[in-house]
């Protein structure tokens, strides 16, 4: 269960990166909602504890549990559709032992282990058409049970993240390529049957953000209302921004021109308060945590490993770009936290659990030994 590790192989890089962009994001949290960053802080005290005892404990050994972790993600998502509690018109939070938490933050990281496991075990097999339907059956009912919280982005960060997975665990790319050539036809399809006045295949809101996001002109005083006041945030920043806790009366955030900006918006009081700079800080920290992880997943001793890291680096650099995509207008308004800087004890902990198993691939990776023999020809 533990190992005995060298000190030398520990990812001290990785654990300043997360270190520096949740230490930026408490400050942040701080200027956007008075109150807030003290929770946050708590937060990532017990995401910093957590991660750290986690990678001193052998990842194997969790992974045979990988069944629980599949059960344990159904259940939790259950309980959000029959006792969860709505805030904002969406059901997405349950409370257990009067704490409350978003299970679908867990589900993502529960979902990595389980199918960073499952891929392993059936890795010589990973293309044929059984087992690439089979696994797409296990993923239909989270994926179900998201969607209709109803939380959408989630949904398809997770389709993100499997299918990483499933081209990093060796799908071929005959397959890949077939995919495709369905998959694009389908999602125009999908996209002009989407945007008809009558369709029932999304909630009307999540159609109303899509057209908001074509046409902003038309809704710039609607649901376009928040994308357009935070793109004129981040524009105002400039280069330095306006400075943390500003009381500057033209401030998008001081004028609550912005909701919820602790959250999905954080990305927006970024660029007003800290400018291009520190906004480019968060862009590149998020870029190294990323590129962190795939390093990691290279060295990593088995597929599973390879899978684990694999899978958060997808789920850091998806999520991050996401969120960052929404706040510059670049995407429609999806609703996604921002990795380890948005407000959410729940995302952060999960992201640092995921960054604690990380933690010890890096510890158990493949080490290139040299023999005497390759010694005598040096």
């Amino acid at each position: 269960m533990f190992k005995n590790y060298r000190l030398r192989d520990y990812d001290f890089k990785l654990i300043l990166y997360l270190c520096a962009v949740t230490v930026i994001g408490i400050l942040v949290i701080g200027s956007a909602q008075e109150g807030y960053e003290k929770r946050q802080l708590v937060g990532f005290i017990a995401g910093l504890f957590l991660m750290i005892l986690l990678s001193l404990f052998d990842y194997s050994v969790f992974l045979k549990l990988y069944w629980v972790f599949y059960a344990v993600t159904i259940v939790l998502l259950l309980l959000v559709r029959f006792f969860g509690n709505t805030v904002n018109n969406a059901k997405r939070w349950v409370e257990i032992a009067g704490i409350q938490f978003q299970p679908s933050e867990a589900a993502k990281i529960l979902l990595i282990l389980f199918y960073a496991q499952y891929m392993m075990k059936r890795r010589e097999k990973i293309s044929s058409l059984k087992n690439i339907l089979l696994m797409l059956i296990l993923l239909a009912p989270p994926l179900y049970l998201i969607y209709k919280q109803p939380d959408l982005s989630t949904s398809i960060l997770i389709m993100l993240v499997f299918a990483t997975l499933l081209y990093v665990g060796g799908l071929s790319y005959r397959v890949i390529f077939g995919f495709l050539v369905v998959a694009v036809p389908i999602g125009v399809i999908f996209l002009t049957l989407v945007l008809q006045p009558d369709q029932k295949i999304i909630k009307d809101y999540q159609q109303t953000r899509i057209l908001a996001w074509l046409n902003p002109e038309e809704y710039s005083t609607a649901e376009g209302y928040q994308q357009d006041n935070s793109k004129m945030a981040i524009g105002s920043g400039q280069l330095t921004g306006k400075g943390l806790d500003n009381q500057d009366i033209s401030s998008v955030k001081n004028g609550n021109f912005i909701s919820e900006p602790q959250t999905d918006f954080i990305f927006a009081v970024v660029g007003e308060e800290l400018g291009f700079v520190g906004s480019m800080a968060i862009v590149i920290l998020l870029l190294l945590i990323t590129l962190e992880c795939l390093m990691i997943a290279r060295k990593a001793k088995d597929a599973a490993g390879m899978l684990i890291a694999a899978g958060m680096a997808a789920l850091v650099g998806f999520q991050s770009f996401m969120n960052i995509a929404v706040a510059t207008g670049l995407m429609p308004n999806t609703g996604i936290p921002l990795p380890f800087v948005s407000y959410g004890l729940t995302s952060l902990l999960s992201l640092y659990v995921g960054m604690g198993i990380v933690l010890n691939i890096r510890l158990q990776a493949e080490r290139k030994t040299v023999s005497y023999t390759e010694l005598d020809t040096l």
